[in-house]
């Protein structure tokens, strides 16, 4: 393929363990510095094509300021999700004081991983994934990077291949992504590197004890080793009037369109919880010209999660764009001859709805598993520190119940990208090697022009160490528990997200007298963790 070059910098032009964002006519490269040798990747992370340059530089990897994927500099591979692309690596020369870069004529700035192909002589065995969200996709496709050469077969009920489910809630709900950009790889795609995809296939039983696998068609089939990444079933509110037409969940792209199709209709609609879906939800109704009112039990939104302050934070955001509230209130019946017509709360107020959507939490979608020991409290698989539930069988997203390595608590996260973490790490350890989870929670939220990023996990805190303006949006919130910051959330700080990703990932943070004090730059503060990797 034709190659076009250009001197892109100077030799002084960059310090060891510095990066720009340079061309090569059309294409923007991410060029960096280390050990006085430069390299060449592609500008862009592979996730949401957010620009790589903003993010921090730690060691060989640079951390996506947007939702913390990494990839190392030195060769373009992906080291961390949500992407699952690696970076396009090119040609990079030196002359006289000049860095010259060499690209193709057309490249996307991305590639696929390299992949170890299908060859059933040189293994006979079978391992099959249950579910086609993040877990799984990421599952599949590292187990080829991982060497396996076996049959691989991934099973959803969905009637549609993997597709990016964070999108149902914000860019698709709201129109900024059509149907066609929503599969996360081509039919093609999973063809070349026959991982088998069937559609439409709800499991009846998995006997964990023969490894097989019986469907409610009938069908059945054997496996040596299981990924179980089946996510979660949204649960439902058991009252008077459940029945009735137009009470929705959102769960699936076809619970979108759904929604979305009734939207078109306009008129008062009414969302049941003010968790991340229900909020998001919310906004997204909003914005399609709706009257929207938010019903929970809770005092604001988000109390449990990201507390008081920032919860009242999103209440305001949400009420400036015309969503109203009941706070402290429960659904006791839906009101409606065949479709809903209102929702009667327990203090006996009546609230006319066109459209209600449920988002009440989900439930871990389990109950198939046979000879599996599930959690008392909801229904969760147990899995190790390899995500490993029992020999052969492993666990993975939404359902698993894992040790945190930072806290020894156990920990189930409904994230997308710990899910696709796990997915990964999962299919290393079904593929032989043995590779710990030590992934961190990570979640993102876009509610109008309200962005949020949280990083860890904290189910309770002594304090929330603020450092900014929360009524301007711009801020880092440190949550601590017993001197230590278990998570952070931020808005407007892309930069400094991606620096406390790594700190926390290398359990550099730093102490909580120097967050009160107000003096901590975290992004200056990365070549201390460059050096003690």
């Amino acid at each position: 393929m034709k190659q076009i070059e250009a001197v892109v910098a100077k030799i002084n032009d960059l310090n060891d363990g510095e990066m720009r964002q340079v061309s090569v006519g059309e294409t923007e490269i991410l060029l960096t510095r280390l050990e006085g040798k430069f390299y060449a990747v592609g500008a862009h992370c592979s996730h949401y094509r957010a620009p790589l340059a903003e993010g921090v530089l730690s060691g060989h990897h640079v951390i996506c300021p947007w939702h913390n994927a990494y990839f190392d500099v030195t060769t373009g591979d992906q080291l961390e999700p949500p992407g699952l692309d690696a970076l396009a690596c090119y040609q990079v020369r030196i002359e006289g004081e000049n860095v010259i870069v060499s690209v193709p004529e057309e490249t996307t700035g991305l590639r696929s991983p390299a992949m170890a192909q299908f060859n059933p002589d040189a293994d006979g065995r079978t391992f099959v994934i249950l579910g086609a969200g993040a877990a799984g996709v990421h599952a599949a496709e590292a187990l080829r990077v991982a060497g396996y050469q076996g049959r691989i077969v991934m099973i959803t009920q969905d009637d549609r291949l993997p597709y990016d489910r964070t999108k149902l809630t914000k860019d698709y709900f709201i129109g900024k992504t059509s149907s066609e950009e929503m599969p996360l790889r081509s039919p093609d795609f999973y063809k070349e590197h026959a991982i088998e995809v069937l559609l439409n296939k709800q499991v009846k039983q998995v006997q964990t004890t023969a490894k097989a696998i019986a469907f409610t068609n009938g069908d059945s089939l054997t496996y040596d080793a299981l990924l179980v990444a089946t996510g979660g079933k949204p649960r439902q509110l058991d009252i008077p009037g459940a029945d009735l037409q137009n009470i929705l969940t959102l769960r699936s792209f076809d619970d979108t369109d759904r929604i979305l199709t009734l939207s078109k209709q306009k008129g008062q609609a009414v969302v049941i919880g003010s968790s991340f879906i229900g909020m998001e939800t919310a906004a997204g109704l909003s914005q399609h010209g709706l009257e929207v009112t938010v019903i929970s039990p809770d005092s604001v939104p988000f109390k449990k999660t990201l507390g008081e302050e920032i919860g009242k934070i999103f209440q305001q955001v949400h009420q400036e764009n015309g969503v109203s509230f009941k706070f402290g209130r429960k659904a006791v019946q839906f009101e409606g001859s065949d479709k809903v017509e209102a929702v009667i709360l327990d203090n006996g107020d009546r609230v006319k709805a066109d459209i209600v959507i449920v988002g009440i939490g989900v439930q871990p979608a389990t109950d198939f598993l046979e000879g599996v020991d599930l959690h008392p409290k909801d229904g969760s698989v147990v899995v190790d520190e390899y995500l490993r539930v029992a020999d052969g069988i492993y666990a993975a997203g939404d359902i698993a119940r894992y040790p945190d390595w930072r806290t020894s608590e156990s920990l189930r996260v409904e994230h997308w990208r710990v899910a696709a973490q796990q997915g990964r790490i999962a299919a290393h350890n079904m593929a032989g090697k043995a590779v710990k989870f030590r992934g961190l929670p990570l979640f993102w939220t876009m509610q109008f022009k309200f962005p949020l990023r949280y990083i860890g996990h904290a189910e309770s805190w002594d304090e929330i160490i603020v450092d900014g303006d929360l009524q301007k949006q711009e801020f880092i919130a440190f949550y601590v528990q017993k001197n230590k910051v278990l998570a952070v959330a931020t808005s407007h700080k892309d930069t400094e997200t991606a620096a406390i990703s790594e700190l926390m990932r290398l359990n550099q943070m730093p102490t909580v007298e120097e967050l009160r004090s107000g003096i901590v730059d975290l992004i200056q503060r990365q070549p201390e963790v460059n050096n003690k990797q």
